[in-house]
């Protein structure tokens, strides 16, 4: 197996969800990603390709000097990632998440709207650094779960 930085594994450090769309996500320790939809109970599950959104716990703080209250779920995401190098990725790459089998759909996205974090900062990090995936293989995803990129 290749170790460079594009294969380290790292860990699942959130697991967020929300009720609507439009609102920051809550860590709720873990979840059931269910197959070609997302995270059961999430508002953006069966979203067509963006049915699960990762950021790295990384870029949060990064922006942390200008909002010091943000955590994991502030920027929307489904999975906040700690030691892995989600700006390795590529369309078509799959991450193995706990037992969840990922494939990367999308790099970053157009905000039509901005969100809370951008009314308050004026910079928003999920345009540029969220990654977005469809679920190959549903399962249970929790905190502390390995990330690694499948060679």
């Amino acid at each position: 197996m290749r170790t460079d930085k594009k294969t380290m594994p790292g860990k699942v450090i959130a697991v967020c969800t929300s009720p609507s769309k439009g609102t920051i996500k809550h860590d709720v320790g873990s979840g059931r990603l269910i197959e070609e939809y997302g995270i059961e109970g999430d508002a953006h599950g069966g979203f067509a390709h963006r049915q699960v959104s990762l950021i790295a716990s990384e870029d949060i703080e990064t922006m942390r000097a200008r909002l010091p209250e943000l955590v994991p779920g502030s920027f929307a995401e489904n999975i906040t990632t700690e030691g892995f190098d989600l700006s390795a990725l590529a369309l078509g790459d799959r991450i193995s998440v706990g037992d969840c089998l990922l494939e990367v759909s999308q790099i970053g996205k157009e905000c039509h709207t901005k969100c809370e974090v951008f009314h308050k900062t004026g910079d928003c990090i999920m345009p540029q650094k969220g990654i977005f995936c469809r679920v190959i293989n549903g399962g249970t995803v929790r905190t502390g779960d390995v990330v690694s990129v499948c060679v």
